[in-house]
């Protein structure tokens, strides 16, 4: 029997927006994996992770972000990797926070969610979230201000 074929490999940039000790989840509207996410999206040939995921929580949620507490840069918390049936996927998240004065506006999610701790768990994620967002429900003080 022959190796099977490689499958695409996708790379994208997420993050994890905090705002008042809960964290943004994002239902998806369309594509073959539905359920919420982290929002974010592809890295695009040439762009850091980084500048992705600012790019991509612009343009989905209108929103520029800093790191939390008032840092000038979000934090790379982790990378995931994850095999989906059409693709492997590698997706750096960041940790960070709306800039003051920033309202969200979507126009690309059936809706958005911001889950505290307790109920973090309680929506259907994308199975590549799900590792991370069960350790950040065990570390949440670590990481979530109050």
């Amino acid at each position: 029997m022959g190796a099977s074929p490689a499958l695409p490999r996708v790379h994208v940039a997420a993050a994890v927006v905090v705002r008042d000790g809960r964290i943004l989840a994002a239902e998806r509207a369309y594509g073959p994996h539905l359920g919420f996410e982290l929002p974010g999206g592809k890295v695009e040939a040439g762009e850091t992770a980084l500048a992705a995921c600012r790019r991509e929580l612009r343009e989905e949620l209108g929103i520029e972000v800093q790191g939390v507490g008032g840092a000038p840069e979000p934090e790379l918390l982790d990378t995931v990797r994850h095999r989906y049936d059409d693709f492997d996927l590698t997706m750096e998240v960041f940790l960070c926070e709306p800039v003051p004065g920033s309202r969200i506006e979507d126009g690309e999610h059936l809706r958005l969610l911001w889950l505290g701790r307790d109920e973090l768990l309680s929506v259907a994620w994308l199975p590549a979230d799900v590792e991370l967002l069960e350790r950040l429900q065990r570390r949440w003080t670590a990481f979530i201000p109050s």
